[in-house]
């Protein structure tokens, strides 16, 4: 990589790093350490063909959606996260939007890599199906099935995310 291109490289991810880490972090069911994996591993493989890449947000999101496709095909091994000290229960906010962000979170996290996967896709990048099905390396029918499956399985984990079907509150709002 010649010194222009990695300029150009060094500034994309100054600027997209935080918009890719919220995607990573979605991506990865909340889990911020698999998430700073995910976005490194493949900036790491964009760095290594930056200079062929034409659309380079593009290309990493997608490249992040692949990727993670991939880990959860592994998911037997990835299982669980080992960590020094157990994790601290996070403070309750009493504000509405942040327990609906907590209970969003924890939904999120009891579906499996897949579901998520389809659930980020399809409403939080607003994708088409057939992208998604693209993206996922699966027919849109099993995009459509999962989705659905999906929506069933967070109706009924967290039926507090009612609130979220109004028309004034939208899946980014609520997940800021």
């Amino acid at each position: 990589m010649d010194v222009a291109e990695e300029r150009r490289f060094r500034e994309f991810v100054s600027a997209r790093s935080p918009a890719l880490m919220r995607l990573g972090f979605l991506l990865t069911g909340g889990d911020q350490h698999a998430a700073e994996d995910l976005l490194q591993t493949v900036l790491t493989k964009a760095a290594a063909r930056w200079s062929r890449i034409e659309e380079p947000e593009a290309y990493v999101r997608q490249a992040m959606y692949r990727q993670q496709v991939s880990w959860w095909r592994l998911a037997s091994t990835r299982r669980e996260t080992v960590v020094a000290d157990a994790p601290d229960v996070p403070a309750r906010d009493d504000t509405h939007a942040a327990d609906l962000k907590l209970v969003l979170r924890h939904a999120l996290a009891r579906l499996t890599s897949r579901q998520r996967a389809v659930l980020v896709l399809r409403y939080f990048e607003d994708r088409p199906e057939a992208e998604v099905a693209q993206i996922m390396g699966c027919s849109v029918g099993t995009v459509r099935s999962t989705a659905h499956r999906s929506l069933a399985r967070l109706r009924a984990v967290a039926p507090e995310l009612a609130d979220l079907r109004t028309p004034h509150r939208s899946f980014e709002e609520v997940n800021s």
